[in-house]
């Protein structure tokens, strides 16, 4: 029972995460190309400056989960993917001292540099994580022990890459997206071209993700040829994100984007399910029985998040509402 329930929660967290942080990789990553000065550039930073640190604190809060949780899946995990965890940490660090670091100098180089820096710290991540979670349910190599006995490039194969290649293309129209809501002016108009210019590959690196879903896992096992109702609906609000774009009805385009992105992890997890962690021998896979903590454990944790989650989501969602309005040319730039 609570195996079951802590991988549903740890699922949650990484909806939360990618939602959220999805957005702030998108703008990380066009950061350089939309803005055309330093004052446009402090104007896109300053969207997700406030929020950025919060976001992350969803990832941070599952890998403890796992850590709790399933302490086999998080010493496999972590010891099997260390080099890719390594990057996604590094990259990550970078950014957020760029974010901290790029206004101290007023020198145009200096603010470059750290721009590129958090152009950087965003692709790598938005792009590792496709490959992490690819690896998840595509299988790596696994022992008898739990242990992993492959390199890194054993996860290095085409799914992996393709679902590396469509987190990237997500993560970036989710971003273009979020700066149409967050600016104004020139930035604002840059951002929707590039949401409407976005959508197209996105739909196309999505259907190639699908397609290599049926070619390289089991999904035919596990559920047929039919692949439910929440692959089907995470496929019909992306298409309706580009309904939206087109129509220039941006804020039922973002909704549409974070369905998309909700629903396509929530997927994920659903086709992971009952493993945390498979194989390329499938008796070696990791599950939510032979990977979890004791069940006094979970019950403890399950306790202890029933009481504390709810002022977490209160607080983060008051951050977002305070933070709510546009960033103009004429606001208070922090950043």
């Amino acid at each position: 029972m609570y195996e079951d329930l802590w991988f549903v929660l740890i699922s949650v967290l990484f909806i939360g995460f990618f939602f959220l942080e999805g957005f702030d990789y998108g703008v990380g990553i066009l950061l350089p190309f939309l803005g055309k000065n330093d004052h446009e550039r402090r104007q896109i930073v300053n969207t997700i400056g406030p929020v950025w640190d919060a976001n992350e604190v969803w990832m941070i809060t599952a890998g403890g989960a796992i850590f709790a949780a399933f302490p086999e899946w998080y010493a496999t995990l972590f010891s099997g993917f260390y080099l890719a965890l390594v990057v996604i940490l590094f990259a990550l660090i970078v950014r957020g001292v760029a974010f901290e670091f790029r206004s101290k100098y007023d020198d145009p180089q200096w603010r470059t540099v750290w721009d590129w820096a958090i152009f950087t710290g965003s692709a790598l991540p938005a792009i590792l994580w496709g490959v992490a979670f690819g690896n998840l349910v595509n299988g790596v190599p696994i022992n008898r022990q739990l242990q992993f006995t492959g390199d890194f490039f054993d996860l290095l194969n085409p799914y992996s890459l393709v679902a590396g290649v469509a987190g990237f293309t997500v993560f970036v129209l989710h971003g273009a997206i979020y700066l149409s809501l967050k600016t104004d002016g020139p930035i604002r108009e840059r951002a929707e071209a590039v949401a409407q210019r976005m959508w197209v590959p996105t739909v196309v690196v999505a259907a190639a993700l699908a397609l290599a879903n049926y070619l390289y896992i089991d999904i035919f096992d596990k559920i047929g040829v039919n692949p439910g109702i929440m692959p089907v609906a995470s496929a019909g609000a992306l298409l309706a994100v580009g309904y939206f774009l087109r129509e220039k009805q941006f804020g039922w385009a973002f909704g549409m984007m974070g369905l998309t992105i909700v629903l396509s992890v929530a997927t994920f997890f659903w086709f992971l399910h009952p493993n945390v962690m498979v194989a390329d021998t499938v008796a070696n896979s990791l599950t939510v029985d032979n990977a979890s903590a004791s069940e006094y454990t979970l019950k403890t944790m399950t306790i202890v998040t029933l009481i504390i989650l709810p002022f977490v989501l209160v607080y983060q969602g008051w951050s977002y509402w305070i933070f709510r309005k546009r960033i103009t040319s004429t606001s208070t730039l922090e950043y």
